[in-house]
């Protein structure tokens, strides 16, 4: 695996920080102000190739991987807009169907996801399953007499339903060998009958808001399972491990941004004879912050490359550590930014009080932080498993 990008990621890199630095932090703060999704910048972004970068070409996409959607994903955030929404809708939606779909399911979401006519979002979270999949009570039966499906079932923490043109919900199925459930994915359009979304008071103020799902005996054609019936856990994972890459370049992006605005007061602030950044104690916090965020990137980087190679098993591994080191990174990162602009850090003028709490979804979503380190210490150290 390359540690030193390409000349190509350079140039996506500094064409996509172009584009979000267009836009800025106050733009990204007015539509949250003004209770709407970013909806220019995500146009602009599709227009321009960006959010399909990591579909397949044949189906109006850049024919790149999650290395290059993770890119646009962490400059954009870089600039004071991170979009999240580029990790359900291209990243966990595209990728899934792009590797498991029917050909009519690409001919039909992938170039719309390119181009971003049409936005897709993820529901796999319920009431009573956060951190334990195995516990999804969200069902599918058949109706033997038209071979539909029937899902029953309620979904928490579902972003952008009210923008998204469909969900790809997570339900199980019988086995009909075992009588197991198991895990499969379904394309629920937005105005189905017995599909209903409730939004949720959200004490955070994003762009993108959350919403409780009910499905009541939703009917659904056979055409809208995802791949094969009997894949569905493979099909899952493979949508999972992207969300974690991506919540990394997520969390990446916005440290960055946090970063970038307390360097630039320290240099600029002077108290008593010199700027503020001479003194260690605001200079070293500020350097630690960058180096975690440096190896937060190399960890990303590496869980991208893996994913794009097909190791899907190693991908898993390093996709979790990412995500970990990414969060941690971001918190720490915000947190030095506000305490070194003081009580401007709080102000709407520096754009950093916002992200105190948004920096805390990524240590919280998609997964915990505590839930990795049960991963990396059951399955990667081999110690017995403590759930």
């Amino acid at each position: 695996m390359p540690v030193i990008e390409s000349e190509e990621h350079k140039a996506l890199r500094a064409a996509v920080s172009a584009l979000g630095h267009k836009y800025g932090r106050a733009y990204f703060t007015r539509t949250v102000e003004e209770d709407r999704p970013a909806t220019e910048l995500w146009a602009e972004a599709a227009k321009l190739g960006y959010l399909g970068v990591n579909l397949p070409e044949e189906h109006g996409g850049g024919g790149g991987g999650i290395s290059e959607l993770s890119i646009v994903l962490e400059e954009l955030g870089a600039a004071g807009c991170p979009l999240l929404l580029m990790v359900v809708s291209p990243a966990i939606c595209g990728t899934v169907i792009a590797r498991f779909g029917t050909e009519e399911q690409k001919r039909e979401w992938l170039p719309a996801l390119a181009d971003g006519t049409r936005i897709m979002a993820f529901g796999i979270t319920e009431p009573d399953a956060g951190s334990n999949s195995h516990r999804i009570t969200t069902t599918a039966r058949r109706d033997e007499a038209t071979g539909d499906w029937l899902l029953t079932g309620r979904k928490v923490f579902v972003s952008g339903v009210d923008i998204a043109d469909a969900t790809l919900i997570v339900g199980r199925t019988e086995d009909a060998r075992t009588g197991r459930l198991k895990p499969c994915l379904f394309i629920v359009p937005r105005d189905t009958p017995g599909f209903r979304r409730h939004k949720i008071d959200m004490e955070l103020h994003a762009a993108e808001k959350q919403f409780e799902l009910v499905l009541d005996d939703v009917r659904l054609p056979a055409d809208a399972l995802v791949g094969d019936e009997d894949a569905g856990l493979l099909q899952l994972f493979a949508g999972l491990n992207p969300e974690r890459i991506m919540t990394a370049a997520f969390a990446i992006g916005m440290g960055r941004f946090a970063l970038a605005r307390a360097v630039e007061y320290a240099r600029d602030r002077t108290v008593w004879k010199a700027p503020i950044g001479s003194h260690q104690a605001i200079a070293h916090p500020l350097a630690q912050a960058h180096i975690d965020l440096e190896l937060a990137r190399l960890m990303m980087q590496k869980a991208a490359h893996l994913y794009d190679a097909g190791d899907d098993i190693g991908a898993g591994e390093a996709a979790n550590m990412a995500k970990y080191a990414a969060a941690e990174a971001c918190v720490k990162a915000v947190d030095q930014a506000v305490h070194t602009l003081g009580g401007n850090g709080l102000t709407r003028e520096f754009g950093l009080a916002s992200l105190i709490t948004a920096a805390r979804v990524s240590r919280i979503a998609p997964v915990s932080r505590e839930m990795i380190l049960n991963y990396v210490s059951h399955q990667t150290l081999g110690l017995p498993k403590s759930y």
